[in-house]
């Protein structure tokens, strides 16, 4: 059974930091928060633990050496400051890790390194060779040079990617909250934190706020994305304040600090990971109860019958999200035929497609080989 007391053992920690801790409301460098940062993760170092670090701020850091007020708003502009940002936060986390032994490496992703099954392979094999030489990866999506077809979206997404790629223990998401309310504490007083979440159910997701910094992107919402990536994947994650002195040594000593996911008891496989989290989800269909038991208590493929909408535009081969009827996300997979065709067959028989498309690819919509459950 996992619980906090557990977490001492974790081996291979991911910590990411958020833009509003690593600066101040000027937007300039937190230089003692990150000094203190680059301390604590450097004594787990020492201990035997492996760390990597996803850390946003290059923006930040690039806004603050071109003299930019306001955080860029066109996509050249961001990458431009990104470009001169990233230098600058590496000399620095260069520096103070430096200080205390360590040696670090810079590592930018993108989507592209997460869709393609190669890359995801890659980047594994570089982040455990790094990890295997005693190094400490420093991460962050390529925002130079990345769009928004290629982006992973924000660094809470990433760092849960991270983790599960290289198969992590413990992921721990900085932020400028101390973890999940039940409402939003900025608005509500009487909001209290939750301590532990078990399960994501869809009242979890629905206590995730926009996003609640002026200078960071992601939110609560993105947060819980996250979450969902690393439960599955079999990596506790724990969301904390940045702001808390000593935050991620006390999580690691097994401390009632910030939030903490469990996660599921069996690790996915690394093909049934990138299956789930390293594609893009093309769309969504519905499925009706008796299909939903059928999928998580029989573990059977999806078959049309068991479905009563299709969203979205996506052709055979791309992933698709399968819902439930109150829009609980229970599964993704490969899908067998078109969301065109989908449209048609939906609530059909097997036999009776051959009838309404004039051909039948193949009896399942989703094959249970490339379906993978995330409840």
């Amino acid at each position: 059974m996992f619980t906090r007391e557990n977490l001492n053992n974790a081996k291979r920690i991911v910590v990411k930091v958020g833009t509003s801790t690593l600066t101040h409301a000027t937007g300039k460098l937190n230089l003692l928060r990150i000094e203190k940062l680059a301390r604590e993760l450097s004594d787990l170092a020492n201990q035997g633990k492996q760390i990597i670090l996803v850390s946003s701020g290059a923006v930040g850091a690039g806004m603050d050496r071109l003299g930019l007020k306001e955080k860029p708003k066109t996509i050249p502009e961001k990458q431009a400051a990104a470009a001169v940002g990233q230098g600058i936060l590496l000399h620095i986390y260069e520096k103070m890790f430096g200080e205390y032994g360590q040696i670090v490496a810079q590592v930018l992703l993108t989507r592209a390194d997460s869709v393609n099954r190669k890359r995801y392979t890659n980047s594994r094999n570089t982040l455990m060779a790094l990890l295997n030489q005693g190094v400490i990866p420093i991460i962050n999506e390529n925002d130079a040079v990345a769009i928004d077809e290629l982006k992973i979206g924000d660094n809470d997404t990433l760092s849960a990617m991270v983790a599960s790629i290289i198969d992590a223990d413990l992921l721990i998401i900085l932020s400028d909250i101390e973890g999940v309310y039940t409402a939003n504490p900025q608005a509500d007083p009487s909001a209290t934190l939750l301590s532990e979440i078990t399960d994501i159910t869809p009242a979890i997701e629905a206590l995730a706020g926009g996003p609640g910094s002026l200078r960071g992107t992601g939110g609560m919402y993105t947060k819980i994305q996250a979450a969902k990536i690393a439960v599955n994947s079999g990596v506790t994650m724990v969301i904390a304040s940045g702001g808390h002195e000593g935050a991620v040594r006390d999580i690691v000593q097994g401390k009632k600090v910030g939030t903490i996911f469990f996660p599921k008891e069996n690790r996915l496989q690394i093909r049934k990971r990138w299956l789930a989290f390293g594609v893009s989800v093309s769309g969504k269909v519905c499925v009706d109860k008796g299909c939903e038991q059928a999928l998580l208590k029989e573990g059977s493929s999806l078959l049309a019958a068991g479905i009563t909408a299709v969203n979205g535009d996506f052709e055979l081969g791309n992933t698709i999200s399968i819902v439930s009827e109150c829009g609980r996300e229970l599964a993704r997979g490969i899908s067998n035929y078109s969301a065109d065709d989908l449209k048609k067959i939906k609530g059909a028989h097997t036999h009776e497609i051959n009838d309404i498309l004039g051909f039948k690819s193949y009896d399942e919509v989703v094959h249970r080989d490339n379906l993978v459950l995330l409840v």
